[in-house]
């Protein structure tokens, strides 16, 4: 299951900009541990198909969790945390996003790892278990593919793209 197609995701300036990336570094390096060190937040919002069922929906949710345990890189989890529940707000904003996951990552590398396609392309340089989630998970969602039933947002807290990149020096904070 690919989440963006193929045209998708080259008509996406952020899927360009993370394989110029990608093509900069060169694969071992965009997908290490150490590389761009700080808190990534990765967030995923599903848009279930209508036929599936509550049970389905809950197995969603149980292999979800249960990637912060498989998901692995030298026989160590790599994902800090992941936060899970179902949407709850009455803004009237929620596009029809029944489940929502917040996955946190000690850097861009480690993110960039666990998300993989459609930037990371070789097997040997992202996660074959995330991968199998999304193979069994792509199904449930909601078709067409426009508008897509699954939407991935990834943030490092204060972190602003101005034009085609990022500055890290453009931090903004409300604590």
């Amino acid at each position: 299951m690919i989440f963006l197609s193929a045209v998708a995701a080259a008509a996406n300036p952020y899927v360009a900009a993370k394989k110029a990336e990608l093509g900069e570094v060169g694969v071992k390096m965009f997908t290490a541990p150490n590389y761009k060190p700080g808190l990534v937040r990765h967030i995923v919002l599903f848009r279930y198909g209508a036929s599936v069922t509550n049970a389905q929906k809950a197995e969603v949710r149980r292999r979800f969790l249960a990637l912060k345990k498989l998901c692995v890189r030298d026989g160590k989890p790599y994902i800090l945390s992941i936060e899970a529940g179902s949407q709850i707000s009455g803004e009237e904003a929620g596009g029809g996003f029944e489940d929502g996951f917040v996955l946190t990552f000690k850097s861009q590398g480690d993110a960039n790892y666990y998300v993989g396609k459609p930037v990371v392309t070789n097997p040997g340089f992202f996660d074959p278990a995330h991968e199998a989630f999304k193979n069994f998970v792509g199904p449930l969602l909601r078709r067409p593919a426009v508008p897509f039933g699954v939407l991935v947002f990834d943030l490092s807290d204060g972190a602003f793209c101005r034009g085609q990149g990022c500055s890290d020096n453009s931090r903004a904070r409300s604590r």
